[in-house]
């Protein structure tokens, strides 16, 4: 039986600061990652407050798994507590400030276009507006899935 201590958040979060010797597997791709391991280890599961690390017990509670436990309170608890954490040198901006940034960007552009060039570049910012109001009522947000897939956003090789 192995102890395991499963980072189910993203690797921007992950980079920001982790727990020593815990092992990043973001929730997307847990199901594939966990095929590996006993289904006797004894799993602990962080996440930035505990919403993440629940819907992954779940999964894994599901597929077999026996003994699962989150950390109670996630890397918010962990750091209010005073515990220790790693931080990585060089780690990304967490993903939620990259889409601010972004996203902000994007509708200081079309403002500023729609000045300058055309009205109808007013409609860059209604985009990005109408998109962030998806993203917050579906709990979604394609731009935070796009910004996802960029090079400085996942692990070195």
């Amino acid at each position: 039986m192995t102890e395991r201590w499963i980072d189910v958040r993203e690797y921007a979060e992950f980079g920001a600061g982790h727990i020593a010797g815990s092992t990043l597997v973001p929730l997307g791709t847990l199901s594939l990652t966990c095929q590996a391991w006993d289904e006797t280890d004894r799993i602990t599961l962080i996440c930035k407050s505990g919403r993440r690390a629940a819907q992954a017990k779940e999964a894994l509670v599901s597929k077999g798994f026996a003994s699962v436990a989150v950390l109670e309170g996630g890397m918010d608890g962990w750091i209010a507590a005073g515990s220790p954490v790693v931080r990585a040198e060089r780690a990304p901006w967490a993903m939620e400030r990259q889409v601010r940034v972004v996203a902000g960007s994007l509708v200081l552009l079309g403002m500023i276009m729609g000045f300058l060039v055309s009205p109808w570049l007013y409609l860059l910012s209604a985009v990005v507006g109408a998109g962030l109001v998806f993203a917050g009522v579906s709990n979604t947000c394609m731009m935070a899935s796009l910004l996802a897939k960029f090079p400085w956003n996942r692990p070195s090789r």
